[in-house]
């Protein structure tokens, strides 16, 4: 498996719920209390998140992570 591939198809599919939404990276970042440059690492596969930090992004997309895993697990 390729982590870094994964990880970037990770943070595309992050960017295009966020995008989905009309959300800014600013606006997420600032619900959750993070920087933007937080959220753009993240949606360029920069960082391999912690569960922790995946509960937040699910609380500034307004989404479960149910639903954060369902919708980044679905596409091969």
């Amino acid at each position: 498996m390729d982590k870094e591939l994964q990880l970037q198809k990770f943070g595309k599919k992050i960017k295009e719920i966020r995008e989905s939404k009309g959300l800014t990276q600013a606006q997420v970042a600032h619900k959750i209390d993070k920087d933007r440059e937080s959220i753009a690492r993240l949606e360029r596969g920069a960082v391999n998140p912690t569960y922790l930090y995946l509960l937040e992004i699910c609380v500034g997309l307004e989404i479960t992570m149910e639903e954060l895993m369902k919708l980044t697990t679905t596409e091969n």
